[in-house]
C-alpha cells in the first residue's frame, strides 16, 4: 500500500484537494444562496436540495470549463509552438520524436498506439481530444445550469418570463461569466511559461535544473 501511495502520491493529493474544494464550494454557496433566497422574499433549502440548483451547477460548471479549456489549450500549442528558455516548450530543434510513429512501437507499447489505421491517429490526439472534450461537457454544464439561475435570478428581482438556453447563450451575462475565468487561465498558464525561464524551483518537474542557463529550452 506504502508502495502504491508513493507511486500515485501527485495525482492523490491534487484529487483529494479538489474533492475538499469541492465540498467546500457547495457549503458556503449553500449558505449564500439561501441569504439570497430570504432577501428575495423565498423560503430556504436544505443542502442536499441546493446541489441540484443551478446556483450550484452554474459556479462548478464555468470554472471547470475555463480549466479544460486551458489545458487541452496548452497540451495542443505545445504541439506546435516553442518558447526559448522556458521547460514548458519542446527544445527548439526538436523533430518528431522518433517513439511517435506505429514503426517504431514494442510490444509493450499501448495497443491502439500500435495499430496503423484510424485508432492510431485517434490515439495520437487522444489527450487533447479527451480535454477538449470534457470542456464541451462543462461548457454545456454551464449553460444549462447558467440558464436555470439566471431565471431564478430573474424571476426574483424583476419577474421576468424565464428565458431559453439558447437566449441564455447570447446574453452577456453568459460570455461575461466565461470571459472572466478564460482570460485568468491564459495568464497563469502565459506566466509559467514566461516566468520559468528565469525562476527555477528545485526538484519540480515544471522547472529547469537549477544550474541551467536561461536559455536552456525544454526539460
Amino acid at each position: 500500500m506504502r508502495r502504491w501511495l508513493w507511486f500515485n502520491g501527485l495525482s492523490l493529493v491534487m484529487l483529494t484537494a479538489f474533492v475538499v474544494f469541492l465540498v467546500l464550494q457547495s457549503v458556503f454557496g449553500w449558505h449564500v444562496h439561501n441569504e439570497e433566497l430570504v432577501q428575495g422574499g423565498r423560503e430556504t433549502i436544505g443542502y442536499w436540495q441546493y446541489l441540484g440548483t443551478g446556483h450550484f451547477g452554474e459556479a462548478m460548471f464555468e470554472n471547470w470549463e475555463s480549466e479544460f479549456l486551458q489545458m487541452g489549450s496548452y497540451v495542443l500549442l505545445t504541439a506546435w509552438l516553442v518558447q526559448r528558455g522556458s521547460p514548458e516548450s519542446k527544445p527548439l530543434r526538436q523533430k518528431d520524436r522518433e517513439k511517435d510513429y506505429p514503426e517504431n512501437a514494442t510490444s509493450r507499447s499501448p495497443k491502439w498506439s500500435r495499430a496503423k489505421d484510424l485508432r492510431q491517429m485517434v490515439y495520437r490526439n487522444s489527450l487533447s481530444i479527451a480535454l477538449f472534450g470534457i470542456f464541451g461537457l462543462s461548457f454545456l454544464g454551464h449553460l444549462l445550469a447558467g440558464t436555470a439561475q439566471y431565471n431564478e435570478q430573474q424571476a426574483m428581482q424583476a419577474g421576468a418570463p424565464p428565458v431559453t438556453v439558447w437566449e441564455f447563450l447570447g446574453t452577456s451575462e453568459f460570455w461575461f461569466q466565461s470571459m472572466q475565468n478564460w482570460q485568468s487561465e491564459f495568464l497563469a498558464v502565459g506566466a509559467l511559461i514566461v516566468l520559468s525561464i528565469f525562476l527555477r524551483q528545485h526538484g519540480s518537474s515544471q522547472s529547469k535544473p537549477v544550474t541551467a542557463t536561461h536559455a536552456h529550452t525544454g526539460e
